[in-house]
């Protein structure tokens, strides 16, 4: 069976939404969804369509705002609960009612919200370097650290900043894969920067509205963000069994957010890679594939 990706495939859903997505494997097969993050788009995820292209369905389509699916101009169109319905109806046009979900970075948020709304539509949940949405309210509310560490959330929020992201032929996107002190970023090659810089060419306001439109980025004088939220922790509950990935050098998202993420899942699996970094999918391929199937096949 051939495991080529084909893209370029687009479904218009009932919401108004068109998404692009990329695929490989045979329709009827096994859905396997795969949502990409910031600054990231369909490709982040090649390897896993074409392993999983073998004996399942893998799909993995570029978010709203980002790459070539719509990019809506209104800044409320970018809540977690809108995305959540664009993949919930995405799954649906492709003809099924349940299927496993694997979820980074922005992707991952979407994700953890759609399993806790909407657990009877996953078989399974596989997350990679994306805490809980209770679990980072808590933290980007009253952890120092953490603060210090998304306060990266404040200036991607601020007008302007897609202009500032765009500057200078995509300097600081590089620099998000290839700087701040990062190893293994043997990866971002010229071939991959070129499909990056491609995408980033298309428009950035859309992925940066995700940061605009969530409460959850550390508190300023004039933006309390997540220290109006309301939220109780019984609320966040996943349903799903579920299993989480994390590269241990993320300077972002610091393993510290994993701490008491048991007490929200049932069925729940963690896998530390200590040498990875944010962008461990792309630093070792072969081995997320191992952990993503090792997981599903269990």
């Amino acid at each position: 069976m051939s495991t080529s990706i084909q893209s370029n495939q687009f479904a218009s859903l009932s919401n108004g939404t068109r998404l692009h997505y990329a695929s490989a494997g045979q329709p009827g097969q096994p859905l396997i969804l795969f949502v990409h993050g910031f600054p990231e788009f369909w490709y982040e995820w090649s390897a896993q369509l074409t392993e999983f292209g073998k004996d399942h369905f893998a799909v993995a389509p570029d978010l709203r705002g980002f790459n070539l699916s719509d990019m809506p101009a209104d800044l409320s169109a970018y809540k977690a609960r809108h995305i959540v319905e664009d993949l919930r109806l995405l799954a649906a046009q492709l003809g099924y009612d349940k299927f496993t979900l694997v979820a980074h970075d922005w992707g991952g948020a979407i994700a953890w919200n759609f399993a806790i709304a909407l657990p009877q539509l996953l078989h399974k949940l596989i997350i990679i370097n994306s805490p809980h949405p209770y679990l980072f309210m808590q933290a980007v509310a009253n952890d120092p650290a953490q603060k210090a560490a998304s306060e990266y959330m404040n200036w991607l929020r601020a007008e302007g900043s897609e202009a500032a992201l765009a500057k200078d032929g995509f300097a600081r996107m590089d620099g998000f894969f290839r700087g701040m002190g990062q190893p293994n970023a043997e990866w971002y090659d010229e071939a991959t920067r070129a499909k990056y810089h491609e995408c980033w060419s298309r428009g950035l306001t859309g992925g940066v509205n995700y940061y605009r439109a969530s409460p959850l980025h550390p508190p300023t004088g004039t933006n309390q963000g997540p220290l109006k939220l309301q939220l109780k922790p019984e609320d966040f509950h996943v349903k799903v069994p579920t299993r989480v990935i994390w590269g241990e050098k993320d300077m972002a998202l610091p393993a510290t957010l994993l701490d008491g993420l048991d007490s929200f899942i049932p069925d729940y699996q963690l896998v530390r890679i200590p040498e990875g970094t944010h962008w461990i999918i792309h630093e070792q391929p072969d081995r997320i594939n191992r952990l993503i199937r090792g997981f599903i096949e269990s």
